[in-house]
């Protein structure tokens, strides 16, 4: 195993300890409740990102699959009168699914157009979802639906939906990473660089879009369905919310788009501080205006996001070292072995 390879393993096995003994090191209920929805912001931007930073196509309707995964796991939840407990959990891969299922024909139909296009599509099918929900009465119309919930001990009644919530993160990234260094992640990111040459080499650009607008979508719906179970209740204009679809766009541009680490880190730095604004504040929406700010300053300053250009930096350094070393010796702070594939490729999925 190379060097890098074994500080982003120690790097990935801190931060794994870390996530995991977060609630045990900080017990009060607000920070757990700031960590939940961390989680799902984290989860979903890494899912939107597995579409949206590898295709190049930029979709502001995910919140339609939220939405439906947190009404599914209401309805269903309902309709067979299953009591609340750990049982439950259960629940949320079927929302999930659900949420697959639905984004078939919404892929369908928004993916037959090119990528401005697309963005207009998007939004206007989850305004669709948004009014379906408001006025059928399956979904409680304006009212909304009640969740059953846990009687758990208060003290530690959200760590169970904390670590359901780490596990789906850990599955999202898993499976951004999986897609990142497959053939089919390849054909995406050739869709992403020249679709219509992606098509002469034989991609077949509308499957291969469509499948990964689907598994993008089984995430969301995921974390939907533990959103509606965590706060008990679903309304339309909370789960089919416009500002979720900016809150992980911008996540996943500050963070980095089209890497694996970049949403991750998008989604630990602003969900806290919009949950933070929002709980020290009486202005609901400060938070949107520090967005802002900050989307404007990571604009200005790093264009391409945080993580791209933090690693673009360092290998320039790393290179100037190289260029700077004596011929035959190894540059400063290596290990005395000049190889290729020592310096990362900075869009190799950091």
């Amino acid at each position: 195993m190379s060097r890098s390879s074994t500080i982003k393993l120690g790097l990935i096995s801190l931060a794994l300890l870390a996530f995991g003994l977060f609630p045990w090191v900080f017990a009060n209920p607000t920070y757990t409740t700031i960590a939940v929805f961390t989680l799902i912001y984290m989860t979903a931007t890494t899912a939107w990102n597995g579409f949206a930073g590898y295709s190049g196509y930029i979709p502001l309707g995910h919140a339609a699959f939220f939405g439906s995964g947190a009404y599914a796991f209401a309805v269903i939840a309902a309709n067979n009168h299953l009591g609340a407990g750990y049982g439950l959990f259960a629940l949320i891969p079927v929302a999930g699914l659900i949420a697959g299922l639905l984004a078939i024909p919404v892929g369908l139909v928004a993916l037959r157009t090119r990528r401005h296009t697309f963005v207009v599509i998007t939004i206007a099918i989850f305004f669709l979802f948004q009014l379906v929900a408001t006025n059928l009465g399956i979904t409680g119309g304006s009212s909304g639906l009640q969740v059953v919930s846990p009687n758990w001990p208060g003290a530690t009644y959200n760590d169970p939906f904390y670590y359901v919530a780490l596990a789906l993160l850990i599955l999202a990234v898993a499976a951004s990473w999986t897609i990142r260094r497959s053939r089919f992640g390849l054909q995406l990111l050739a869709i992403r660089d020249d679709e219509a040459r992606a098509r002469g080499l034989g991609v077949r650009v509308g499957r291969v879009k469509l499948t990964a607008f689907v598994v993008s979508a089984i995430p969301i719906g995921m974390v939907g369905a533990l959103y509606a179970y965590f706060v008990g209740q679903v309304f339309p204009q909370f789960v089919f919310d416009p500002l979720f679809d900016l809150s992980i766009a911008l996540m996943a541009f500050f963070g980095g788009l089209g890497t694996i680490w970049g949403p991750l880190l998008g989604g630990l730095l602003l969900e806290p501080l919009q949950q933070y604004l929002t709980f020290s504040y009486s202005v609901g929406d400060l938070y949107l205006i520090i967005y802002g700010i900050i989307f404007l300053a990571v604009i200005l300053l790093m264009p391409r996001g945080i993580v791209p250009s933090v690693s673009d930096r360092l290998t320039n350094r790393r290179s100037g070292r190289d260029r700077a070393s004596p011929p035959g010796q190894a540059p400063a702070g290596g290990d005395g072995d000049v190889r290729a594939g020592l310096v990362p490729n900075p869009g190799a999925g950091t």
